[in-house]
């Protein structure tokens, strides 16, 4: 049976790579302005920054319920797909368990907790896609990207933490004493969940280079076949120059992609956060 691997909307992978890898995407949806929208369709990161500018107010983001489930599920299974279904980690949203009670409604479809979120959800999933393309069956895809997920590193470098303080993940004394500071904080995905890192100081141009630099020099113990520049809204030339920086300390690396973060990552971190997103061997 032929094998369709879908992903939620968080996996922050590009047009062409959904295009590339025939992947199907299921959107998150956005709680904004009284309105509840489509992330990546009704609403786009453009929305949530004119938003919280205009209104000082973060959106809420949540999980598709488990109707939107069993549409895409049921859509691709009576045209005789076999599925395996990624989701963002299971430590940041419901979305993991209500796709595994649909999977069983359904059948013949595996759920992948990747773990994580972004592209290093986006790690997985393409993992995943080329495992299908082999023509390997869901069961052996799953366990395969079970084991992968763990090996995922993921993290971020954020400009500012206001976005971080709206949605309740820092308190006001922390935000206050970063912003006087000019501190900027590295975001790391461990064991599932987000934890705060290192914490940079200065231009956060420079702290972008200095951020990648701490992350990739001198690493042995990396899978070089493609590593992902993930960022909201940062200044171009500042990712040539984190391209360039990856190139200089790492040639090894097969693909470097770069895409624009989502909704979801633009709602927790706000523009000018850049991550480097790998997999570790």
């Amino acid at each position: 049976m032929k094998v369709k691997i879908i992903s939620d909307s968080t996996c922050d992978l590009s047009s062409e790579l959904i295009k590339k890898y025939d992947i199907a995407i299921l959107p998150l949806f956005v709680n904004m302005a009284n309105k509840t929208m489509r992330d990546g369709t009704e609403v786009v990161p453009e929305d949530i920054y004119s938003y919280v500018k205009e209104t000082g107010v973060l959106p809420k983001t949540a999980a598709p319920n488990i109707s939107d489930y069993l549409d895409i599920f049921n859509e691709w299974h009576d045209k005789g797909y076999s599925i395996v279904h990624f989701n963002i980690s299971s430590e940041f949203s419901s979305a993991y368990n209500t796709a595994c009670l649909a999977a069983e409604e359904v059948g013949d479809v595996c759920v992948v907790d990747s773990r994580n979120l972004s592209t290093g959800q986006g790690l997985v999933v393409l993992y995943g896609a080329e495992l299908a393309a082999e023509g390997k069956p869901i069961e052996e895809i799953k366990a395969a990207c079970d084991e992968i997920a763990p090996r995922v590193e993921a993290s971020f470098v954020v400009d500012s933490i206001d976005y971080l303080y709206k949605g309740g993940r820092c308190s006001a004394v922390a935000a206050l004493g970063a912003n006087l500071l000019r501190l900027k904080p590295l975001i790391d995905v461990v064991d599932g969940k987000m934890t705060s890192g290192k914490k940079y100081r200065g231009n956060i141009d420079r702290v972008i280079l200095n951020y990648v630099d701490d992350k990739l020099r001198d690493r042995d113990d990396i899978d070089f076949k493609r590593i992902f520049i993930t960022h909201t809204k940062c200044n171009p030339e500042t990712v040539k120059e984190v391209e360039a920086k990856v190139k200089e300390l790492c040639p090894q690396f097969e693909e470097i992609l770069e895409t624009t973060a989502g909704c979801t990552v633009t709602s927790h971190c706000g523009p000018n956060t850049l991550g480097v997103l790998f997999i570790r061997k």
